[in-house]
């Protein structure tokens, strides 16, 4: 059975015992989010995203040793087990391995070396494969197995027979399987060629091949996409002398009057029967490395994305775009209760037009509006120079800011049972302003009530593995919530059930329950609300915030499990829970410096790493971690497409973070394209060590395509003109 610690600590260049701790915080049924932050100093601070990539090479190593202890048994049963076979599967470190071992046990269909086998031939086969060299031509050996009964009429046709029992067993042989996966893989080239006669976004295929060793992951992802809506054929090329000869090598034995024979059934092994199967297996393989890789490139997107400052504090309206149906307008309290809601007309008639900027001013001065956030989807452009055009005539361009944000899941969410039951009394357009107008207000907050997939920060995410998708998404919300921490009193059940231990029934019972008892006034108050048992408590309590609470340690991250930490904390250096000095805690810090940090928390009983976090805890109690971070761009340019020139200097903010490049908003309703080679003056591997979503970027215009809506840009700057 496989040391799980060993194995992942060489794997992630851990020392042993932090894995054997990890192993035993996760069998003890711990939340990775809690063992992350209140398991510190067992684990030596590993981050949340290093625990989970433990967690899953875990699950995984558990279920090649599952697969490993079945296949095992197999063979057992079908009395086949012998010590080198039982020795093999042991060495085996991948599925593939495993399986290649277990091929010729497993019981198969029928093929046509089976109907041969069924026809008697068994023996000839074995006799003409030991290719001894006082044996008989094989044609003259083949003669003792004719029976026309069995349908074997002629020695040609046993002989045809035998060699086809050859191939396979040749075929089902590891070791050649293994040689040449490796060699396919070293040496392979991945073709493709048109499929059709005609123009596609696939045409820079049409003629294309790289070596499979080198292939990007997002031409991979394309090729196979191509193929499977019919304009590419797509295939793995391997020099046919050099795979025929590790078949050939390992098989056939000159000399022997039965030389011939094996090698035309080793040559007929390998293009009938090994290679196209390698071939099936390295695309997968690739495919899978390749959707590994880009669900990590989704994953940090959306991690930037849910990450990004709130726009706390003020009142918001949010427009959805639109022509025909008009432009659903929502106006929203710095809450985010809706205040208000209505249709304007900005892309209609003359009438219109002058009606909508009526009803725009009308909202933003009852209501004392100063933030405006508009969807990017149909009608965008127009919408924002709208707007622009009724705060510039107003004079309230000092006053009132606007930002284009992403519309991506807001019309699934609109149509969502949870929209429904949060709006009973809108439809689902006007559910969509509102989602706009929360989107940029809190960003986690909104965008927890979709579906990630759905958020569109990827590349090929709808030809993602559903389950390792969402698992590697739903991953990415849960860390994001648990970081940032959560409101008890103002949560919705969607935000709450991405809280660590907290299942969708108890995120439920939680609303219920402050529902018909009124607002949680101490964390302690959890253990009242139904199903939220120790363990859960345990896991979640740390998270949820209770700014209503007398207790100031309810509004902080610091958990309940360490209150007495706190107090003893404060105690030593001078402070008191009860009676907090004007100013906060603000001192805390240096004072317990002055006292030493090792020694006291050694005096009160907690790690260093505990300590550090409570001292930042108690320094700014409700803090949020997104406020340090870059606030959003508000715009108060106007630009079309058109009005692009190459050179000119824009600013922008990232919308996307691909393999190939970034995709940067600089307002103009279609995003820009900054190319990998284009992102710094220096090799980068990929553009995700350079930007990440949200990022306010620098550009410079380098191409633009008014037709097919392009625009090149670059964030080199370029030499200045003489």
């Amino acid at each position: 059975m496989t040391d799980y610690a060993a194995a992942l600590a060489a794997q992630f260049h851990l020392k042993k015992w932090q894995t054997e701790k990890l192993i035993a915080l996760l069998d003890a049924g711990n939340t990775i989010p809690f063992i992350a932050r209140y398991r510190k100093e067992e684990h030596g601070s590993l981050d949340d995203q290093t625990i989970r990539a433990v967690c899953e090479r875990l699950e995984y190593l558990r279920g090649l040793d599952n697969r490993r202890e079945e296949v095992r048994a197999l063979i057992a049963t079908a009395g086949s087990l012998t010590d080198e076979v039982s020795a093999a599967l042991d060495k085996a470190t991948t599925l593939a391995e495993i399986d290649d071992i277990y091929r010729p046990y497993r019981p198969k269909r029928k093929t046509r070396a089976s109907v041969a086998r069924e026809r008697g031939l068994e023996p000839l086969a074995q006799r003409i494969l030991a290719q001894n060299k006082n044996d008989a031509d094989p044609l003259s050996m083949a003669a003792d197995f004719v029976h026309s009964e069995k349908g074997v009429d002629t020695p040609a046709d046993a002989l045809s027979g035998a060699k086809d029992i050859i191939a396979e067993i040749i075929s089902d042989d590891a070791t050649v399987r293994r040689r040449l996966r490796l060699a396919a893989m070293a040496q392979g080239v991945i073709t493709s060629r048109a499929a059709k006669d005609e123009d596609s976004v696939y045409r820079m295929y049409y003629e294309f091949s790289q070596p499979a060793a080198k292939i990007a992951g997002h031409r991979v992802l394309a090729l196979d996409r191509g193929e499977r809506e019919g304009f590419l054929k797509v295939a793995l090329e391997l020099d046919n002398t050099r795979g025929q000869q590790i078949v050939t090598s390992a098989f056939v034995k000159p000399g022997s009057p039965c030389t011939a024979a094996v090698e035309e059934a080793a040559l007929d092994s390998y293009s009938r029967l090994i290679f196209p199967a390698i071939e099936r297996e390295i695309r997968s393989e690739l495919t899978e490395k390749a959707a590994e890789n880009a669900i990590k490139v989704f994953a940090v997107n959306l991690r930037q994305l849910l990450m990004q400052p709130p726009v706390k504090g003020r009142v918001t309206i949010g427009l959805d775009p639109g022509y025909r149906t008009g432009c659903k307008v929502a106006v929203v309290d710095a809450t985010g209760k809706v205040l208000d809601t209505g249709v304007i007309y900005p892309t209609h008639g003359e009438a219109r037009v002058r009606e909508a900027k009526q009803t725009l001013l009308r909202l933003i001065r009852k209501y004392g509006v100063t933030l405006i956030a508009i969807g990017n989807g149909t009608a965008s452009k127009e919408t924002e120079m709208f707007t622009d055009t009724v705060l510039r005539e107003n004079g309230l361009l000092d006053t009132v800011d606007y930002m284009v944000v992403s519309e991506a899941g807001a019309s699934v969410y609109s149509a969502s049972k949870l929209a429904a039951a949060e709006y009973p009394d809108y439809d689902l357009t006007l559910r969509s302003a509102v989602s706009i107008a929360h989107r940029l207000q809190d960003p986690l907050a909104e965008l927890v009530k979709i579906d990630p997939k759905a958020i569109g920060v990827g590349q090929y995410q709808h030809d993602m593995p559903p389950k390792k998708l969402g698992e590697a998404l739903g991953g990415v919300v849960e860390a994001c919530v648990n970081a940032v921490g959560v409101d008890l009193n103002t949560a919705s059940p969607s935000l709450l059930e991405n809280v660590a231990g907290i299942s969708s029934a108890v995120a439920k019972n939680i609303v219920a329950y402050r529902q018909e008892n009124g607002a949680f006034t101490a964390r302690t108050q959890l253990k009242k609300v139904p199903k939220l048992g120790p363990k859960a408590f345990e896991q979640c309590a740390g998270f949820l915030r209770v700014p209503e609470s007398r207790n100031v340690l309810d509004n902080t991250g610091v958990h309940p499990e360490s209150y007495a930490a706190a107090e003893a904390l404060l105690t030593a250096c001078g402070f008191s829970l009860q009676k907090a000095p004007a100013g906060g805690f603000a001192a805390l810090r240096a004072k317990a410096e002055a006292l030493g940090i090792p020694a006291l928390a050694d005096r009160i009983g907690v790690g260093v790493p505990t300590l550090r976090d409570i001292i930042a805890e108690l320094e700014k109690p409700g803090r949020d971690p997104r406020d340090a971070l870059p606030s959003p761009l508000l715009r108060s340019d106007i630009k079309d497409i058109k009005d692009l020139k190459v050179g000119m200097e824009m600013k922008g903010t990232v919308r996307n973070v691909i393999d190939f490049g970034a995709f940067v908003d600089i307002g103009v309703h279609q995003d820009g394209l900054v190319h990998i080679t284009q992102i710094a003056d220096r090799f980068i591997r990929h553009p995700s060590d350079v930007l990440k979503v949200g990022d306010i970027v620098t550009v410079w215009v380098i191409s633009v395509d008014v037709a097919r809506g392009r625009i090149g840009l670059t964030m080199k700057k370029p030499p200045e003109k003489p």
